[in-house]
């Protein structure tokens, strides 16, 4: 990817949308859920806090990300579809 985000702004590869029910019903297009996890792809370098200090995006690339619905700006780049989000709009991490 050639984009890089600037300040605390992440780039995230979101999740694939569910076509199909647990039961095995599809799910017309028009209303499926747009996902709300995806995996981080890049990293801004943060933002400067009231004291002039560099504070670091708390995630990193590869990470598994929680975010809200409608936070953050989408993007389509080499036909994959990406979403720019500020640190503050993750809600939590994934851990193993």
């Amino acid at each position: 990817m050639n984009l890089q985000p600037l300040g605390d702004r992440v780039i995230v590869k979101t999740d694939e949308v569910e076509t199909t029910t647990a039961s095995g019903l599809i799910i017309a297009k028009e209303t499926k859920e747009k996902p709300q996890t995806g995996t981080v792809v890049a990293v801004g370098e943060g933002k400067l806090n009231n004291q002039g200090t560099l504070v670091p995006v708390p995630v990193k690339a590869g990470d598994r990300v929680v975010f809200g619905k409608f936070g953050g700006t989408e993007i389509d780049l080499d036909g994959e579809s990406y979403l720019i989000l500020r640190a503050d709009d993750l809600y939590g991490v994934f851990t193993a």
